[in-house]
């Protein structure tokens, strides 16, 4: 992290920070020493306004989008403008993201490698992604206000109020509402761009109320 000028550290529900691992750390230990210990995921992104998980599994076809990626080159460009905090969350070194995790990030971000081991050991592919956007974000980045966590829960709210008076299909509606959201996580729509939609939606949610 320190290398890459990263230094905001969450842990969630760590291993005890012992001297094996200051040792580890070495000219570092002050991230350590500064370093947010929560219990749950939810404390851990809270203070987000941007999350960007991480995964070796994926879905490249597109019909699971709980792990359809975006390529780790591309994902400076998708951060590369925003205000806010961003976060980025790696999962357990034998197992990594669980489903219910990966659902609460704005984007899936996969580092390719080979087909033949795809998995890589936790502290590569944290060098790999803060390497990425560490090169990614020197340059000076255009000023775009875009949204926050609220703004895009409330676009969330109006898709689901959508969903409902159409009366769309149980069984398709967790992931299509999931597809929606990463839609809009890599968009990174603006403030501007946010208000004309919820127009559109309020509009849509309107005429089909009246037709109830």
């Amino acid at each position: 992290m320190m290398n890459f000028d990263f230094t905001d550290l969450t842990l969630f529900h760590p291993c005890d920070l012992s001297e094996e691992a200051y040792r580890r750390a070495l000219h570092a230990s002050a991230i350590l020493d500064r370093a947010r210990i929560v219990s749950t995921f939810q404390e851990a992104i809270e203070p987000c306004d941007y999350v960007i998980g991480t995964s070796s599994i994926v879905h490249k076809k597109g019909k699971k989008h709980l792990r359809t990626p975006v390529q780790l080159d591309e994902i400076t460009k998708k951060i590369r403008d925003k205000n806010g905090t961003i976060g980025v969350v790696f999962g357990r070194e034998d197992y990594g993201l669980y489903n219910e995790e990966i659902a609460q990030c704005d984007i899936l971000v996969n580092i390719p490698t080979s087909q033949e081991y795809p998995a890589l050991n936790l502290s590569h592919a944290v060098g790999i992604v803060l390497y990425t956007m560490y090169i990614g974000l020197q340059e000076i980045p255009a000023v775009r206000t875009e949204i926050g966590s609220l703004e895009k829960e409330k676009l969330n709210q109006y898709y689901a109020s959508v969903l409902d008076l159409i009366n769309y299909p149980d069984h398709k509606r967790e992931n299509t509402e999931l597809m929606f959201q990463r839609l809009m996580g890599r968009a990174v729509p603006s403030t501007w761009e946010y208000h004309t939609l919820m127009g559109v939606f309020a509009s849509i949610v309107k005429r089909l109320q009246k037709k109830k």
